[in-house]
């Protein structure tokens, strides 16, 4: 009898713990929350926006068969923060709302942090740095709360070095390094070394860049790094060797950053902006106008393309979604409420964003034009520089320099009368850069009534007329 009552007894235990397992706010972590969160977070970096959409909805009805709120919680968040890096935060705030009815009150710390990280991001994003840095906190608080586990060590770390971000921006230096070193020690990775490098660059210290900026590629040969990271660091060192003028290694960092940028151009098209930008400014600082005009344009290019494929690859998540709804509502009739819920997703990341895209296209494309108008105007004025000092000094490649500058205006000439000689062109390229007849007879060493010759030749064989003016007559051809 007292070996039955300890057997049913230890049964009566055993179904308390089983109970009490699964009836546990982490229940789901191992089944649910880490595979989902792994696989979104490597669509993330490689741009698979596609992907990573068709993921979630997954996930979401995975969720609802196990009748697990949080779960759908981590999908709203996923999205969530893809709007937040593409730009429409608003529809950002809708989706982390939603979230927070699923998380912000969950009993598993780890879902709470995940929570207040997210929104931590959506208002750096803001530029809102006190807001950030107060949910940040706020995720730190429950993430040290939280049992141990992969998805808390790898979350911890990145918390912090957001946080450095973010004071850094506020001003806050010395609270920021705090933040990037509290980062490192957590996760001595090429990533966190490439952020503390871009935290010396920030604050002018060059010989401290290099050690991190060096160590973080170095590291990247021999890490597993997501593409999205690597494409910082090789940005991060590219800007470092542009600030020591090092301009051939700078070219091959940032020509790196650019390579990765196009691969994640679904969800990180922006970066390629700012790579092409950098490049413009390394060349134009090195005053090679002819190559920043060159990446000025080609950032204008791909920055238009980018847009465009990210519109398309919406378009066709938005499709496939709402396809895949409708099969699923005809096998369950009661799940329209989810139905609703993943199209509401859907449009989120498409409807409103795409007329916010196309808006702020058109202001860049206002201030491209801007940008790239000046920076034509310069390059076109150091060409005219250079030939006219060509000219001063009677260099024989005048004539064709000044072709090279103004292609144009010799066509025009041949056009009037297509037997001009060589020597008649140069001398109409000299009256149109404005040489008097005493600079031009000074500079080509002859006589001023041999140039008043040949200012009259010149009229008979273009026709000009004796009132007008040969200047005037050759600023109009």
């Amino acid at each position: 009898m007292k070996k039955l009552i300890i057997r049913i007894l230890r049964m009566i235990i055993l179904c308390i713990v089983i109970s009490c397992s699964r009836n546990s706010p982490y229940h789901h972590t191992e089944d649910f929350d880490f595979p989902l969160i792994k696989q979104n977070s490597e669509m993330n970096s490689s741009g698979d926006f596609e992907s990573l959409v068709k993921l979630n909805a997954d996930y979401f009805k995975k969720a609802e068969n196990l009748d697990y709120e949080e779960g759908k919680g981590l999908c709203f968040l996923n999205i969530a923060n893809v709007n937040s890096t593409e730009g429409d935060y608003k529809k950002a705030h809708i989706l982390l709302e939603k979230a927070g009815e699923s998380l912000r009150n969950s009993q598993n710390n780890f879902h709470r942090a995940k929570f207040y990280d997210s929104y931590s991001h959506y208002y750096s994003h803001l530029k809102q740095y006190d807001k950030a840095i107060f949910y940040s906190d706020s995720a730190l608080f429950f993430l040290i709360k939280a049992p141990d586990s992969e998805l808390k060590k790898r979350l911890l770390p990145r918390i912090y070095i957001n946080r450095g971000t973010y004071y850094a921006w506020k001003g806050q230096m010395g609270t920021a390094l705090k933040s990037f070193r509290k980062g490192q020690a957590l996760e001595n990775s090429a990533y966190s070394n490439c952020m503390l490098a871009q935290y010396y660059l920030y604050t002018g210290k060059l010989d401290s860049a290099r050690i991190y900026a060096l160590r973080a590629v170095e590291m990247m040969g021999r890490q597993k790094t997501t593409d999205i990271e690597r494409l910082w660091i090789y940005y991060t060192a590219g800007y470092y060797y542009s600030k020591i003028d090092h301009v051939s290694e700078a070219e091959k960092m940032l020509k790196s950053a650019l390579e990765l940028s196009i691969k994640t151009r679904l969800t990180y098209s922006f970066h390629i902006k700012e790579i092409y930008k950098a490049l413009a400014e390394l060349y134009e600082e090195k005053k090679d106008k002819e190559r920043a005009y060159f990446y000025l344009t080609l950032y204008q290019q791909e920055d238009n393309r980018l847009s465009q494929a990210r519109v398309e690859a919406i378009n066709k998540t938005t499709d496939g979604f709402i396809s895949e709804a409708k099969k699923d509502s005809d096998k369950r009739k009661n799940d329209l409420w989810m139905i609703g819920i993943l199209s509401f997703i859907v449009f989120s990341v498409s409807g409103a964003s795409i007329w916010k895209n196309i808006q702020y296209l058109k202001r860049k494309k206002r201030t491209l034009k801007r940008e790239t108008d000046t920076l034509k105007d310069k390059v076109y004025k150091k060409k005219r520089e250079e030939v006219i000092e060509l000219a001063k000094k009677n260099d024989s490649s005048f004539l064709m320099k000044f072709k090279e500058m103004d292609p144009e205006f010799i066509s025009r000439l041949f056009i009037l009368n297509p037997d001009l000689e060589n020597s008649e062109l140069a001398f109409c390229a000299l009256l149109k850069l404005r040489f008097t007849s005493k600079e031009i007879a000074d500079y080509t060493f002859v006589q001023h009534k041999s140039i008043q010759q040949k200012k009259y030749r010149l009229r008979k064989k273009l026709n000009i007329e004796g009132d007008m003016d040969i200047y005037e007559f050759l600023d109009r051809v």
